[in-house]
């Protein structure tokens, strides 16, 4: 299975004329495209699927998500400890 997970961008750059990101997965950090959503700034929430950010979305939602996928057992299934973490973090802020 592949999911698209949602990260908070913690900033922005250019690569080779391509708009790129580090996105934070609950202190998973990873370099990630933005041509999909070039208005991505620092603090907004995506959604990441296969190394793009395909979409914006709320705090909020990126974090039910991640709630959701760690209540279905896919976070530890599709990419280990660490999202798992995120999750339960963000869990206890909506709370």
């Amino acid at each position: 299975m592949c999911l698209a997970v949602p990260g908070r961008v913690v900033e922005t750059r250019e690569r080779d004329g391509a708009p790129m990101a580090s996105v934070d997965f609950g202190g998973v950090v990873k370099d990630v495209c933005l041509a999909y959503v070039p208005d991505a700034a620092p603090g907004d929430y995506v959604i990441v699927h296969v190394g793009f950010a395909i979409q914006r979305l709320d705090e909020e939602s990126a974090r039910a998500s991640l709630r959701l996928f760690a209540d279905l057992g896919l976070l530890e299934e599709e990419f280990g400890d660490a999202w798992e973490r995120a999750a339960a973090e963000a869990g206890e802020a909506v709370r």
